[in-house]
């Protein structure tokens, strides 16, 4: 199948899934995939405590869903990963701009399983791989080649880098030994098994990472949902946020 094929497909499934009728209660999440503990652990708790209420959750890189969302994707609240990709909704028109507001922070690091001693950015040259969000749709990739170019090792790592998806195929590259580390968020690099963090990356080097949610315009429209975005301000949601990491 070709790609332009490939990609009508799936935009028609999008379409489609669309204009199908929303379930009495169902809520529907567009989320960064470095959150997918901390929604899973929310939702399930909040379903707990609301019967009735079914969550759908979509996770992935954040230029990637919010891509899906402006092509017509069912989503009634989305989280990015930085601020880029919420106000490019905001521009469309496809989130509600007086619920924007930020969920939680994180921090850019380095994780690995490599022999080598890397103790900071400098040591990069001389590994032979490094995992890296493709930085165009993943804001992790795009902070850490915020922080390559302004550590001057852009000359010294080229040809180097190993483009993934999303931070999750990151630390998994990083996992399976594919590439001597990956840049991450501190909160992926507490899930690996295998790697070890080697270093923060400074933040002089890159922008903050914030996590901004908002309500689609449809979905401030679906009082279930607003009930769970109210619900991710309070003490539970910050509770969970603190325990993988997070920092609030």
């Amino acid at each position: 199948m070709s790609q332009s094929i490939r990609r009508s497909t799936i935009l028609l499934l999008l379409i489609l899934l669309a204009a199908a009728p929303a379930m009495a209660g169902e809520i529907r999440l567009s989320v960064a995939a470095s959150l997918k503990e901390v929604i899973n652990e929310l939702t399930a708790k909040y379903e707990k405590a609301h019967p009735g209420t079914v969550f759908v959750n979509n996770y992935g890189a954040s230029g990637a869903l919010a891509g899906q969302i402006e092509h017509g994707a069912p989503a009634d609240l989305f989280i990015s990963a930085n601020i880029k990709w919420m106000d490019h909704l905001k521009e469309k028109k496809l989130v509600q701009e007086k619920s924007i507001g930020n969920f939680a922070r994180n921090t850019l690091v380095f994780t690995g399983s490599t022999g080598i001693k890397v103790t900071g950015m400098n040591d990069l040259a001389r590994l032979d791989k490094i995992g890296i969000g493709s930085p165009k749709s993943v804001p992790a990739g795009e902070y850490a080649q915020t922080a390559i170019k302004n550590a001057g090792l852009e000359q010294q790592l080229q040809g180097k880098l190993v483009i993934a998806k999303d931070v999750r195929e990151c630390l998994m590259y990083a996992e399976l030994g594919e590439v001597d580390g990956s840049f991450v968020y501190r909160t992926d690099a507490l899930q690996g098994k295998k790697t070890k963090l080697l270093f923060t990356v400074p933040q002089k080097l890159y922008p903050e990472v914030v996590y901004p949610v908002a309500l689609t315009v449809k979905g401030a429209t679906n009082r279930d949902a607003e009930g769970f975005f109210n619900y991710l301000k309070g003490r539970e949601a910050k509770s969970v946020l603190k325990k993988y990491g997070f920092i609030l």
